[in-house]
């Protein structure tokens, strides 16, 4: 079964917010690896040298949080299978004309949740509640 991530669920894995402590226990629990696409990992890259930029993590912490994704990466914690950007943003037109205007979707999340039905995920773990309904809706099992 293939867990895929948004974002919202890698920040609060290596970065640090008031998640974290429920990421870093599902991971615990599933002890399964969790499925990233290149998206993810220039979002979260992105969203850590952001939050350490306005004061959310201290200065250093972007650096230090990326290498512990990296070195879970090379441990094979984290896995990264190839995703053809092209078909996911053909999937992603579909579920924006299917849901952007009703639930206000916003282009990334609608992004994340293409990406995970383009490599064939089960499972989506997600803090967004927006993003939670989009994935349900389009037959994803949401978690944590």
């Amino acid at each position: 079964m293939v867990t895929c991530v948004d974002t919202s669920f890698l920040f609060a894995l290596y970065g640090n917010d008031v998640y974290s402590k429920r990421a870093l226990e599902w991971l615990v629990s599933q002890h399964a690896s969790l499925v990233v696409t290149s998206l993810n990992e220039f979002e979260l890259a992105n969203a850590l040298r952001f939050a350490e930029r306005r004061g959310a993590i201290a200065k250093g912490e972007a650096g230090r949080f990326w290498s512990d994704f990296e070195g879970d990466r090379a441990a094979g914690r984290i896995l990264q299978p190839e995703c053809n950007l092209a078909t996911v943003m053909e999937e992603g037109r579909r579920l924006s004309a299917r849901h952007a205007l009703e639930g206000g979707h916003r282009a990334f999340d609608i992004l994340h949740v293409a990406a995970a039905r383009v490599i064939g995920a089960a499972t989506f773990l997600t803090f967004d509640g927006n993003q939670k309904r989009l994935a349900e809706a389009e037959g994803l099992v949401v978690s944590p």
